[in-house]
């Protein structure tokens, strides 16, 4: 028997078996198809932060991806952008970071906080030890200096047992060069009565040749300090680690302080 029906016959288009939002969900949540213990976080839980690569890392601070690349990848392609260095990443200015892809202003400035508190941990750590060889002085300063695109000119008091008081910024210069005057650089260790003070400034290049600027404003500062009766513990360049140069340069170790 045929059946027909009062209105026109209507063909039931074929739907995708899989919704658009539902793909949309499988993209970002392919770290929690892996393995548990290769999701960062539960890895995290497991082993450390130390046993996670950077990317991980970044990965559990941005917790989702986007769509066609998850948050591993998009950690990935952020170290890519920086050269690999976190501490060019950490460098990098909001208004850089949020260009990134995945990141946008609200997870930029996170990251941005969470760079710049890693700092401020770095310099409390400084603060409890003595700040008597130009290596400690690297490996306190180098995160906040290294891969700066223009030259910066720091003061940094010191108390009796060498330890860090307080940090000034003098100047922030060209690429290659920063413009100070003597009497800038001696004032905040005069107005806070410092037992002595290091004068640290970086390098762009990454290659801590001083210059005949760096050896003429040593000198000067230097003889204002005798003149003064002013303690300069050392002139440290902060540079990179590559093949061919030292990561810092010490003007004290180099004889140019006595």
């Amino acid at each position: 028997m045929i059946l027909f029906t009062s209105g026109p016959i209507c063909h039931r288009s074929k739907l995708p078996q899989t919704p658009f939002f539902a793909k949309e969900s499988a993209m970002e949540s392919k770290i929690r198809d892996m393995a548990v213990e290769n999701r960062p976080r539960e890895k995290m839980q497991m082993l450390g932060a130390a046993a996670l690569s950077n990317e991980e890392l970044l990965a559990v601070f941005l917790r989702t991806g986007v769509k066609g690349r998850n948050a591993i990848q998009i950690g990935g392609d952020m170290l890519q952008k920086f050269g690999g260095s976190l501490s060019r990443m950490g460098s990098a200015g909001l208004a850089e970071l949020k260009k990134s892809h995945g990141l946008g202003l609200g997870k930029a400035s996170q990251l941005v906080a969470a760079f710049e508190l890693g700092r401020r941990v770095a310099m409390e750590r400084a603060s409890s030890i003595a700040l008597d060889r130009p290596d400690l002085v690297y490996e306190h300063f180098a995160p906040m200096l290294a891969h700066l695109p223009k030259e910066k000119l720091l003061v940094v008091l010191l108390n009796t047992r060498l330890r860090l008081e307080s940090v000034v910024e003098i100047s922030s210069g060209t690429v290659n060069q920063t413009l100070a005057h003597v009497r800038e650089i001696l004032h905040p260790v005069v107005s806070h009565n410092a037992h002595s003070f290091l004068l640290i400034h970086n390098h762009p290049s990454g290659d801590t040749t001083p210059s005949r600027a760096d050896e003429a404003l040593t000198r000067r500062v230097v003889s204002a300090c005798e003149l003064l009766q002013i303690n300069i513990a050392d002139h440290v360049i902060i540079g990179r680690h590559n093949s061919t140069t030292s990561p810092y340069f010490s003007f004290r170790e180099a004889g140019l302080i006595p």
